[in-house]
């Protein structure tokens, strides 16, 4: 069955033995994980499919070895997907009890094998998890600065969802760093900010894709020749580009209303920064609503292609990277 992710409750945890938790946000994920476990307390194991499907005898023997001091077992498959439908299928007809497993999967699409079970089946608990946007991150922000108590600007708040790329657990990490820095201090000025949240890894990847969209290829190679990019970084990379070709086709959209660019930069939420306007005003200038709409297929598509392809995931990034700054302007 399916049920929204702010409905996993007390109840839903008690009687629900197979949990399958898919989408892309998965620093909401680890919550609910984290809240499941807290809630058990029970002795938890953690396996990535490509383990269980690697040596699923060992696997196996989690599942059925019991001990006389465990109640009960949580079992945490990492990086799923349908592959692991077959073993899970084995486990529900072995009827094991005092044991839940959490299926932890990224983006599960209707065809999938997986998701259609624990959809349909009544038994089964399969809980989607999209994307945060502005307004959700900024409610997880206003109820941190509440908890600690801590007061800081409105532009401060603009540029801590800014920065956080659309991902909650950039966002607690950067709060995080805010608390500390305010354990001696009782105000934070903007540029404290700016520095104190400005990572130089974030950094780049944010000004890598910015250079890529403006098509600005001089700057761009300068970028890649000075940052030692790696496979493990690609993800990320990714996903910024997915998040600022959102924002450019909403803008692009606005322009074409409005015929009005500065309104639609000035208008725009969250707000963007004054440092940030050129280059977004040469993005817009640069592509159609048309090539914005087939330029996110291509990442959905990239992405997908990075994720099969690990070992040589970062230069078919690459590749995608330099391939948009050759297409033709709209």
């Amino acid at each position: 069955m399916i049920i929204k992710n702010y409905e996993i409750n007390d109840a839903i945890i008690k009687k629900s033995q197979f949990i399958l938790l898919y989408g892309d946000n998965q620093g909401y994920k680890n919550e609910i994980i984290q809240k499941i476990c807290e809630k058990k307390k029970s002795q938890k194991f953690s396996y990535y499919e490509t383990e269980i499907l690697n040596n699923p005898n060992n696997f196996y023997e989690t599942v059925l070895t019991r001990s006389f001091f465990e109640n009960e077992k949580i079992i945490i498959i990492k990086k799923s997907s349908d592959k692991i439908k077959k073993i899970i299928d084995e486990i529900i007809e072995k009827k094991i009890e005092e044991i839940m497993i959490i299926i932890d999967a990224e983006e599960l699409t209707k065809k999938s094998k997986l998701r259609n079970m624990f959809e349909k089946e009544t038994k089964l608990v399969c809980v989607p998890f999209y994307s945060d946007n502005s307004k959700s991150l900024n409610i997880i922000l206003m109820n941190f600065l509440k908890e600690k108590k801590i007061s800081i600007s409105r532009e401060i708040v603009n540029l801590l969802i800014e920065r956080s790329n659309g991902s909650r657990e950039h966002l607690k990490k950067e709060l995080e760093k805010i608390e500390s820095f305010l354990l001696n201090k009782k105000t934070l000025s903007f540029e404290e900010a700016q520095q104190l949240t400005n990572l130089s890894i974030n950094y780049h990847f944010s000004e890598l894709v910015d250079h890529c969209l403006a098509k600005n290829k001089i700057k761009l190679n300068k970028i890649i020749n000075e940052n030692n990019f790696s496979n493990e970084d690609v993800i990320a990379i990714i996903r910024v580009f997915l998040t600022k070709a959102k924002r450019l086709y909403k803008l692009k959209k606005n322009c074409q209303q409005n015929n009005n660019v500065e309104k639609a930069i000035s208008e725009f939420k969250p707000p963007i920064f004054w440092k940030d306007r050129d280059i977004i005003k040469q993005q817009i200038k640069n592509w159609s609503e048309e090539k914005i709409q087939i330029l996110l297929s291509e990442i959905n598509d990239t992405e997908l292609l990075l994720k099969k392809n690990f070992a040589n995931s970062l230069n078919i990034l690459l590749d995608f990277i330099f391939s948009q700054t050759e297409k033709v302007n709209n």
